[in-house]
């Protein structure tokens, strides 16, 4: 082509009509050869300006190179063979109309399940650069939540999210085999039969009590069928089961159960605490009968004891008492009615048969009566 428009500007330039005088000229729309690089390499200059404006337009318009960014992975296809060898981050040339380069994102990506909207996150590359079918925002693509038959056959919503990440070292032959598309065919379906196997061996009231155990099944099981798959073309980061969504009615039916249960819990604590404090107060009672049982054995046996010192007392007295001693008594007791006869001589004075004591006394003067004792 440049050749062609060197022809062409040679062509367009005037042509020596004065030829005249034997003068051999050469013909002014030639070129002639210059050993030493005068005037015919100097005409010769806008041939290689066509040259590099050509080049530069091929450079722009087919743009044999592109760029593979950090996270990413190229795969080379030549004439519809993919390169078993992926290309790591950076600049890479190829041959235009003979080979392209995919560039394929490796990063950790997001599929939620959910009937929630929620924004988007992470990078904001194209997600037909990644190797997707679109329907990714920034690495998170939102499904509809999984709808499962439970043990009863009836549905509920499984709301969960799958980190997940392309195998780097294997995704030519991964694209290759799986297509564009295949995070549908290894993540979506997998994880849809999963969940599906799992919760439907439960009946909808069981679900919430059996929330763990439900999602470490679905955690490994899910697990277990990626990793077996030839060459493990994907990454499994974590599978989290963030919700189990209820028919309202069974919904309904749970929290009637709940506020049962809770009910029954709360008569419990009561019975419990009324019959603490029932213990309490019978060992309070107990307690107190025996201190009164105490208190009245003490009394008792101070009686007792004030009982048998008196007893011991009288025996020794009766003991000691004899007809002698009482009549030295009787005549003690004389004497001192004798010393109040001085004082009263119109005093009667009655001696109870046997000389026992007390006498009694009579004032016969004042018609008063007084009773003496008189006890030695």
């Amino acid at each position: 082509m440049p050749a062609d428009m060197n022809d062409y500007f040679k062509k367009k330039q005037p042509s020596n009509s004065n030829n005249s005088g034997g003068n051999n000229q050469p013909p002014r729309n030639r070129v002639p050869k210059d050993d030493n690089g005068g005037n015919g390499g100097g005409r010769s200059a806008p041939s290689w300006i066509f040259i590099a404006l050509a080049i530069v337009a091929a450079l722009v318009f087919l743009k044999p190179f592109t760029i593979i960014n950090s996270g990413e992975v190229g795969i080379k296809v030549r004439t519809g063979k993919f390169d078993e060898t992926p290309l790591k981050a950076g600049l890479h040339f190829f041959i235009p109309m003979i080979e392209r380069i995919i560039p394929v994102n490796t990063r950790i990506r997001l599929i939620t399940y959910s009937n929630t909207e929620t924004s988007s996150i992470g990078d904001d590359y194209d997600s037909k650069l990644s190797g997707g079918t679109g329907g990714f925002e920034g690495g998170l693509k939102r499904n509809p939540a999984i709808q499962v038959l439970d043990k009863r056959g009836l549905t509920v919503n499984i709301d969960i999210a799958v980190q997940y990440s392309l195998k780097a070292e294997s995704a030519p032959s991964t694209i290759e085999k799986w297509g564009a598309s295949w995070e549908e065919k290894i993540i979506n379906s997998k994880v849809r039969e999963v969940v599906r196997d799992v919760v439907g061996q439960y009946t909808a009231e069981k679900l919430p009590e059996m929330r763990n155990e439900i999602a470490s099944a679905i955690q490994m099981k899910v697990k277990e069928r990626i990793d077996t798959l030839e060459n493990q073309p994907v990454l499994l980061s974590s599978v989290e089961l963030r919700s189990i969504i209820l028919p309202s009615k069974i919904k309904d039916k749970i929290e009637e159960v709940q506020a049962a249960k809770q009910d029954v819990t709360i008569a419990e604590q009561q019975k419990e605490k009324a019959k603490q404090q029932a213990q309490k107060n019978a060992e309070i009672a107990r307690g107190e009968a025996e201190r009164n049982r105490i208190v009245a054995q003490g009394e008792a046996d101070k009686i007792r004891i004030e009982a048998e010192e008196q007893a011991k007392a009288n025996s020794l007295i009766s003991a000691s008492l004899t007809p002698r001693l009482i009549e030295l008594e009787q005549i003690k007791t004389q004497a001192l009615f004798n010393e109040a006869l001085k004082v009263n001589k119109d005093a009667q004075i009655f001696l109870t048969p046997g000389g026992a004591v007390p006498n009694i006394w009579v004032d016969a003067k004042g018609k008063e009566q007084r009773a003496v004792s008189a006890q030695q």
